[in-house]
């Protein structure tokens, strides 16, 4: 029986408007274990990755970078390593059409700060950026417990890429994907809600 205009209804989940990506082991593949992307040649996109960008781009969605980057804490790299590994990123979307709106980066080490995922220092700071992202309406991406944790904990939704749907430990995200481009198609199904 339809609901009496004076019935209360629950409101619909608000579509996504705003996306943000883990960049290792999301739009890119990862190093091995205890390893860094430290020079712009040792980056090399996912299959799929730069498709899913430029869906997200052509459906107006805001799409940020948030990457951990603790090899600059532990001297590994510099944030010069960073900015041009970043760069080299956004070069190879470039040639595909696709674009990142902003980057954000924890060159932290593990405990030190509110940056580094799972805290959510990177995507507040990205809210005081743009006054208008409402963390209801924005979805976290990416292939870490740390990257689930960070979202869930300002109420964005959520999609690990898991690749076999193997997750990391004992997280529960939202939605799991095999990839990139699976996540993309998550994240425009959710926006279109």
């Amino acid at each position: 029986m339809p609901a009496s205009p004076s019935s209360p209804r629950s409101p619909s989940p608000p579509a996504l408007g705003w996306v943000f990506l883990d960049r290792d082991g999301t739009l890119n593949a990862a190093a091995p274990p205890g390893d860094y992307i430290e020079r712009p040649d040792d980056l090399e996109l996912l299959p799929g990755a730069a498709e899913a960008v430029r869906l997200l781009n052509h459906a107006g969605i805001w799409t940020g970078l948030v990457t951990n980057q603790r090899g600059v804490a532990l001297g590994i790299m510099s944030m010069d390593d960073v900015r041009a590994v970043n760069l080299r990123l956004t070069e190879l979307l470039g040639l595909e059409n696709a674009y990142l709106d902003d980057i954000y980066v924890c060159p932290h080490d593990i405990g030190v700060c509110d940056c580094r995922k799972p805290e959510p220092g990177m995507m507040l700071r990205a809210q005081r950026e743009n006054p208008g992202l409402e963390f209801a309406r924005a979805a976290m991406v990416g292939d870490s417990a740390g990257d689930v944790l960070a979202g869930q904990r300002l109420g964005m939704t959520t999609v690990l890429i898991a690749p076999g749907g193997q997750a990391p430990g004992e997280v529960i995200a939202d939605h799991v994907v095999e990839g990139p481009l699976q996540a993309a198609a998550v994240v425009l199904r959710t926006a279109r809600a």
